[in-house]
């Protein structure tokens, strides 16, 4: 079907569903319409942030005051985008929705700088005992384990540049967010991706050369397939 719009124009914006449309009136408004607007605003990012945050305290350990800090802050700082970006919001999804996506930054960035204030944090045997099944392990072996992990920890230390080590770290074994690591190492999520990928490729040739795992890389006459 042939569009409506005359050539050349630019298509005008979209409807916005009524409750988009009263958070953009309350937040546009003046005096004590906006400051209730803000009000209400702060209370749905700061109920988002706790969400959040409590979702993900049990594996960096944070709780008490701390959560309560990394949330409010959270909170506030998705507050101050929301508003400076207010213009940018187009309705192409709910405004709650638009908002939330500034609070899961917020607290990605925030819970990230948590874990490289406390670098060692959920580094247990525990977590190194849930890696194999990260490099192709069938569960039936699970007696091969406790080799796997010991030759997942030795091609960490061993095989790994520190750059990739660090990255692998906080990534693979301690689940810290793409972002904050990527910002930590004044890097790129590509850049990240990338070296992920080499340490990865870089662990799994330690195990088969260690005979800790099938060298999946042959074909059935034994010759190496290429990738």
């Amino acid at each position: 079907m042939a569009s409506s719009e005359p050539a050349g124009t630019t298509p005008g914006p979209r409807l916005l569903d009524a409750d988009s449309a009263q958070w953009i009136e309350e937040l546009t408004a003046q005096g004590a319409a906006r400051e209730a607007g803000l009000a209400r605003l702060h209370d749905l990012l700061t109920r988002a942030a706790h969400r959040e945050v409590r979702r993900r305290a049990p594996r960096l350990g944070i709780a008490g005051p701390e959560l309560e800090d990394i949330a409010h802050q959270a909170a506030s700082d998705a507050m101050l985008a929301v508003l400076a970006k207010l213009d940018g919001f187009r309705g192409e999804s709910r405004f709650t929705t638009w908002a939330y996506a500034f609070v899961m930054f917020e607290v990605s960035a925030k819970v990230g700088r948590h874990f490289w204030r406390h670098p060692t944090v959920a580094m247990d045997a525990e977590d190194w005992e849930r890696l194999p099944d990260r490099f192709g392990l069938d569960p039936a072996h699970a007696v091969e384990w406790g080799d796997l992990v010991a030759g997942v920890r030795r091609a960490v230390d061993e095989a790994l540049t520190p750059h990739q080590r660090r990255i692998f770290v906080a990534l693979v074994l301690n689940h810290a967010p793409l972002d904050s690591v990527a910002v930590e190492l004044d890097s790129n999520r590509n850049a990240i991706y990338k070296a992920l990928f080499d340490a990865r490729r870089k662990i799994r040739a330690f195990l088969v050369a260690n005979a800790l795992m099938a060298d999946d890389t042959r074909g059935a006459d034994g010759r190496h397939r290429r990738r």
